[in-house]
């Protein structure tokens, strides 16, 4: 019998792989589900009970991993750890069938993958949905965090003047992705040669121009610091392109965020990173722990975000306490 987690077909609602599937409209709902759950999270205890998720992960992880297991656990659900980073996901049976078989014993799937493509595989495979909790090309559940604490701390995500400073990589698309969704003003810093994908820039404009959402690229790191009200960064060298390490940490020397360039910014900005951090390259010791650094608010918010995922993926509207309705 298969055991799936719905009775209706399931479509890219059902999915959250990039997070270009979700309208505003819905990562709003989303964001207004992870602060009642993060508010009154007892009234959600149950909301997974009786549901196994399958977490399959190829890269190391301590946010993703911790915030997903605690999560399913604290809404009444099983977590069941497959450990796929000593071997490659589809290397001793096909992908397919690991999609097929899983299907049959979980009720959902998070995954965190080298590629892309693989984890669109396992999704289109799996009748069950599946979370991308990380590839090589976006990183939605943590870019959602990261505006639900902004969120959090300005009161207002529209207009908001957000400046990413580094390499056009999946933190950068997710951040284009849901900044674009939440109507804020984004601003992008990168070395030549090292920009955000143009098919993602493209649809982040797509859906700027529906949220009233701003889009600007610059090679000038303080172009885009300029007066900011959030300044973000990430690691010069993401997990997989570590043999050109080097090379980029002579592209972005220039694109340190320390306290020079973190001065140029708004005197109420706020610092951002996804961690881990390299602390002395992309950004310095002095920005990292200042006050006006929020990183361990973004690391808390991956939990309550994510329970809030795992809710609206896995058919808990029908369930949604009455209070939550006015949240």
């Amino acid at each position: 019998m298969n055991m799936t987690a719905t009775a209706t077909p399931l479509s890219s609602q059902h999915d959250l792989l990039t997070g270009m599937e979700w309208s505003p409209a819905r990562q709003h709902e989303l964001f207004r589900l992870a602060a009642a759950i993060k508010a009154r999270p007892d009234d959600f205890r149950t909301v997974l009970a009786g549901r196994f998720l399958a977490l399959i992960f190829e890269k190391p992880s301590l946010r993703t991993r911790v915030t997903f297991e605690v999560g399913i656990v604290s809404l009444g659900g099983t977590a069941v750890f497959l450990d796929y980073t000593l071997t490659h996901l589809g290397q001793r049976e096909s992908i397919r069938d690991i999609a097929k078989n899983l299907e049959r014993w979980v009720h959902g799937i998070v995954a965190r993958m080298f590629a892309q493509e693989e984890l669109e595989e396992l999704a289109r495979n799996a009748d069950v949905p599946v979370i991308n909790a990380l590839s090589d090309r976006f990183h939605p559940c943590q870019a959602l965090a990261d505006f639900f604490t902004l969120e959090e701390h300005f009161g207002e995500l529209r207009g908001l003047k957000f400046a990413y400073v580094g390499d056009g990589n999946n933190m950068c698309h997710s951040l284009l992705s849901v900044g674009a969704r939440a109507g804020a003003h984004l601003r992008i810093a990168t070395p030549a040669g090292y920009e955000p994908a143009p098919d993602v820039v493209a649809e982040a404009k797509r859906v700027a121009r529906e949220t009233r959402a701003k889009i600007e690229l610059f090679r000038s790191p303080e172009e885009a610091v300029a007066g900011a009200q959030a300044v973000y960064t990430d690691v010069w060298t993401s997990m997989g392109h570590e043999a050109e390490a080097a090379a980029r940490n002579a592209a972005f020397a220039a694109y340190q965020v320390n306290e020079a360039l973190f001065a140029q910014a708004a005197p109420d900005a706020v610092f951002l990173h996804c961690l881990p951090a390299h602390r002395g390259m992309e950004v310095t010791d002095a920005v990292i722990d200042s006050p006006r650094s929020i990183v361990y608010d973004q690391a808390e918010n991956r939990l309550h975000v994510q329970k809030a995922i795992l809710y609206l993926l896995l058919g808990g509207e029908s369930k949604l306490p009455a209070r939550s309705a006015h949240a």
